[in-house]
């Protein structure tokens, strides 16, 4: 078992007292946003003998188990995070398998570096994911009925957005969203920052539901993720509570501190709510344009203690332990590779005391007992 020591990212969005309040230390003053735990080329966690790319690369077997590898491949599937929201994210949504592989391919051939900013995919993976809260979280997780969307966007008296309003009432559904969303992001960019302003000072003087446009545009003023951020479902999950989001679902996370997980990747098409790239065609074609409800996720308790929350992937599954004052250890021995992370109290995980923000890696089938007062959470695969 080894103990985890993590990079935090300082992307501009990051809370700068979120992830310091967690950890025990002082702020920095700086935004800290995600602290990465696994095995991602990008920031991988490092430990005694080495990060844990090159632990994982030095005998796959041996530390993810031959299960796993003969499913997943020589690497570790998912990556854990601790996010913590100061600003609303970028609005999003993230490829399925089949569309990863074939925009990667079609992006090496056409010689794209990787590290260009109009890029795409970064990797032929696909990237579902799961947030769950451990603070107040706010977020958009998908398309609202369009009539909804309509009635939210007419509420506004906004002269410039009454043909979206008629476009969302006349037509089906999926066609209702797609014309919607396309108008809003192929308008003239000076006329939907005009739109955009007038819609922002609406939401402002209205207060209520329109409370979290108000607030996205105030980070992102003129921005036309702004208008596509009304077509989706505001959700605020309670301390937790978890999101799924997976293929083609549009989704931002606004505010909070939450545990999430991932597959492996870096694939991210945006919508909105950025200075980066946004390939609309290309947008266009990953999203699923479908209203539903969001879906928030409360874990299922097993009989050990263990919570679980239910995704349909297998690249990764993400449980807690909550444990009473002078509970039993729990045994959490598995034939796949784990990662646990304390978020409250004082935690046990074989030899290493973990405080709040603290982690370990479990190499496949290696005694892992937990003891102690708090929450550890688990993230492993399913083979």
């Amino acid at each position: 078992m080894d103990r985890l020591d993590n990079t935090i990212r300082p992307y501009a969005w990051g809370s700068t007292t979120a992830i310091p309040e967690l950890l025990g230390v002082a702020p920095s003053g700086e935004p800290q946003a995600e602290m990465w735990m696994g095995a991602h080329p990008g920031a991988p966690s490092r430990t005694a003998r080495g990060t844990l790319v090159e632990v994982i690369e030095a005998d796959p077997e041996r530390e993810l188990g031959a299960v796993a590898v003969a499913k997943f491949g020589p690497r570790l599937p998912f990556l854990l995070k601790i996010l913590a929201a100061g600003a609303p994210l970028s609005l999003q949504v993230h490829p399925d398998l089949a569309q990863a592989k074939e925009g990667y391919e079609d992006e090496e051939r056409r010689g794209i570096p990787v590290d260009a900013g109009h890029r795409n995919y970064k990797d032929a993976n696909h990237k579902p994911e799961l947030i769950c809260a451990l603070t107040e979280f706010d977020g958009l997780c998908g398309f609202r009925d369009p009539n909804q969307a309509a009635e939210l966007l007419a509420g506004l008296g906004v002269d410039s957005l009454k043909p979206y309003v008629d476009l969302l009432h006349a037509h089906p559904e999926d066609a209702a969203l797609r014309e919607v969303l396309t108008a809003v992001l192929s308008a003239d960019p000076e006329e939907m920052a005009r739109t955009v302003t007038e819609a922002a000072a609406a939401c402002a003087r209205l207060g209520g539901e329109y409370a979290p446009y108000a607030d996205i545009a105030h980070h992102y003023p003129g921005d036309p993720g702004v208008i596509a951020a009304m077509l989706l479902n505001y959700v605020r999950l309670q301390p937790g509570e978890a999101l799924f989001l997976g293929a083609g679902i549009p989704h931002a996370y606004l505010s909070g501190l939450g545990v999430e997980i991932m597959a492996n990747s870096d694939n991210v098409l945006r919508c909105g709510l950025t200075p980066k790239h946004v390939d609309v065609p290309e947008l266009l074609r990953i999203v699923r344009f479908e209203a539903a409800d969001p879906g928030v996720l409360r874990p299922e308790a097993s009989p050990d203690g263990e919570e679980v929350y239910e995704t349909p992937i297998d690249e990764f599954r993400l449980s807690r332990y909550v444990l009473p004052e002078g509970g039993a250890a729990h045994d959490l021995t598995r034939p796949t590779p784990q990662i646990l992370l304390c978020t409250a109290g004082s935690i046990r995980a074989g030899e290493h005391e973990l405080s709040p923000g603290q982690s370990v890696f479990v190499p496949a089938g290696e005694k892992a007992e937990v003891s102690g007062t708090g929450t550890v959470f688990r993230a492993t695969v399913i083979v």
